[in-house]
């Protein structure tokens, strides 16, 4: 019998020093941010076009800007998707956003541009 209250005392305790060292953790904060603050640049050749280049800013571990800094999408159909895609993708926060309807190469050149200047942005 006094083995088994010895038994049940050790486990106990070893229960108590496992849940202790789950729970301490560290003191400092851990860092969640995914992105470096800064401007990156990405191309793609999935337009109409080859060579469309966007620019992203990246502030505070937010896509602050996306810029369409040269393309050759044609004027009326890839322009369109040039001229708001980037906004949505700012304000989504990603390139998970619809396509511009009747621009869907250029659509993804620019999202496939954007993905890779993130990807320079990783931390």
């Amino acid at each position: 019998m006094k083995k088994t209250k010895l038994f049940t005392v050790i486990c106990m305790l070893l229960a108590v020093v496992l849940l202790a060292a789950g729970c301490g953790g560290s003191t400092s904060p851990a860092s969640t941010s995914v992105y470096k603050d800064g401007t990156y640049e990405g191309t793609s050749d999935k337009g109409i076009q080859l060579g469309l280049k966007v620019s992203v800013t990246i502030k505070d571990d937010k896509i602050t800007d996306v810029t369409v800094v040269e393309n050759h999408e044609t004027e009326g159909i890839g322009s369109r998707a040039v001229a708001e895609l980037p906004g949505k993708i700012v304000e989504a926060q990603s390139t998970e956003v619809e396509t511009i309807s009747g621009a869907t190469l250029s659509s993804a050149a620019i999202k496939e541009a954007v993905n890779l200047a993130l990807e320079q942005a990783k931390k």
